[in-house]
């Protein structure tokens, strides 16, 4: 089991711990000399480190290092534009000797998969309206494998193991309540919008078994999950003679989700349901992101910088 976890550890902190290789590269710095560029991850969180002035004599040992190996370093803590960062001194692959468990590096969400989609399946299930029902059974249950490992990012909010699901199951249950206040919203068309809104990240990002995205796909890099969602529900709604109105209100929920043309979305929502659709997306990543700053602040300090939340230090009130 490793003793530390990156969201214990403190500025000056001296270590001597394992840690998962998410990306490693040799770069030349600006005083011309090569360094070793490291992003490090448990299952609390990751952080970047470096190795400063390594020498030709060093690379081959480096270039052996690849992503998902397991790593132990020798480093200081230290702290870079309001960011922790490593100084590594020493580093080497891990052995069999070591007893490391890969499970200690991975960063998942806090509930099982197989439950997490049951509940979804299930919101879908009770959908009233026949047609929306049968667009969603049919995206969860093609998509059923990679939903159950599938993050919601690369980086940033749900990027875990069954983060997306995650993502979508808090999502539905906050939209049940908002349709509990506000009457003139259609249930099943949020209910509707919620589940397919990022279904298509699982075919945008590049992810392996452990939830761990290495970039993204071809069509990702050139359409984005929004676009890729629209053309994927087109298409199924076809299949299963959708009527075109609410084929097109689908569409519209899923183009209009970022808000802004500059996050992605050329229209802003066009209908109640839409809005709703926005706003519940940035209630979930906008919480997440909080308790995922705060989970490593001590009571009564305040985070690190959270760049997703306009780079704001985070307050912990004390217990």
């Amino acid at each position: 089991m490793k003793e530390i976890f990156i969201s214990a550890l403190r500025p000056d902190l001296e270590i001597q711990e394992f840690f998962m290789v998410k990306a490693i590269a040799v770069r030349i710095g600006a005083n011309k000399k090569q360094y070793l560029d490291l992003l490090l991850a448990d299952s609390t969180g990751e952080i970047t480190a470096k190795k400063w002035d390594i020498t030709d004599d060093e690379l081959p040992v480096f270039n052996e290092i690849k992503e998902l190996d397991i790593i132990r370093v020798k480093a200081l803590v230290t702290e870079w534009n309001g960011l922790k960062q490593l100084r590594v001194m020493r580093i080497r692959k891990s052995t069999k000797e070591d007893e490391v468990e890969f499970s200690d590096f991975i960063k998942s969400a806090p509930e099982k998969s197989e439950e997490m989609y049951s509940f979804v399946i299930g919101k879908a299930n009770a959908i009233k309206d026949k047609d929306l029902k049968s667009v969603c059974i049919r995206f969860l249950g093609m998509n059923k494998d990679k939903l159950l490992y599938y993050p919601a990012a690369q980086k940033n909010h749900h990027a875990e193991l069954g983060g997306l699901l995650y993502h979508t199951k808090r999502m539905l249950m906050t939209g049940e309540r908002v349709c509990d206040v506000y009457g003139n919203l259609n249930k099943d068309l949020v209910t509707a919008g919620v589940i397919l809104h990022d279904i298509e990240k699982i075919n945008e990002i590049e992810a392996n078994e452990f939830g761990i995205a290495s970039g993204y796909s071809f069509e990702g890099r050139m359409l984005g999950h929004i676009v890729q969602g629209i053309v994927s529900i087109d298409k199924i709604a076809e299949e299963l003679e959708i009527p075109r109105e609410k084929t097109v209100l689908l569409e519209h929920m899923i183009l209009a989700h970022h808000y802004e043309p500059e996050f992605g979305s050329p229209k802003k929502p066009l209908f109640p349901e839409a809005e709703v659709l926005h706003y519940l997306d940035m209630i979930d990543a906008r919480m997440y992101d909080m308790e995922e700053a705060l989970r490593s602040t001590d009571p009564g300090s305040f985070s690190e910088r959270v760049w997703t939340l306009d780079n704001r230090s985070l307050y912990r009130a004390k217990d």
